[in-house]
């Protein structure tokens, strides 16, 4: 099959009204639209969601929940991401995770948690450990410090 071989599907293009062109076609003189009227007009009509001047429902319907402007992005990393992605001895801090693709760019802090199995001695420096990573950390011979 070539390009100029493709053709659209029987009935899946249908053509546009071409109103306007005089009476004969049906869609002659205001060419359905109607007599006067902000509809009518060239440009005319609302935008989307205007109720006439009643008040619009997006308007009328309450907010839902709370955003905390002084909320902190905290950033989650289980035991075993760092056991996956460094190597015995390793120094695991902010810029470590970002250079082994762990964390990206955009958040206010770091945490730890203890899902997953460590049995690499790491030291890891970052701004939170839950109590099960920061044992598991220990218990593997690592250090876990809180910058």
């Amino acid at each position: 099959m070539k390009l100029h071989e493709l053709s659209p599907v029987e009935g899946s293009k249908k053509r546009g009204r071409r109103v306007g062109r005089g009476p004969g076609s049906g869609w002659g003189k205001t060419s359905a639209r109607g007599q006067k009227g902000q509809k009518s007009r060239s440009g005319g009509g609302i935008r989307p969601g205007f109720e006439g001047g009643q008040m619009p429902l997006q308007r009328r319907v309450p907010k839902r929940g709370f955003n905390n402007i002084f909320a902190k992005d905290v950033v989650a990393i289980n035991l075993s991401v760092l056991n996956r992605k460094f190597n015995d001895g390793d120094t695991v801090d902010i810029e470590a995770l970002k250079a082994a693709g762990v964390v990206k760019n955009g958040f206010d802090a770091v945490k730890v948690l203890g899902n997953g199995t460590i049995e690499k001695k790491l030291t890891v420096k970052v701004s939170a450990f839950s109590e099960s990573a920061k044992a598991a950390i220990e218990a593997a011979g690592g250090k876990a410090e809180v910058i």
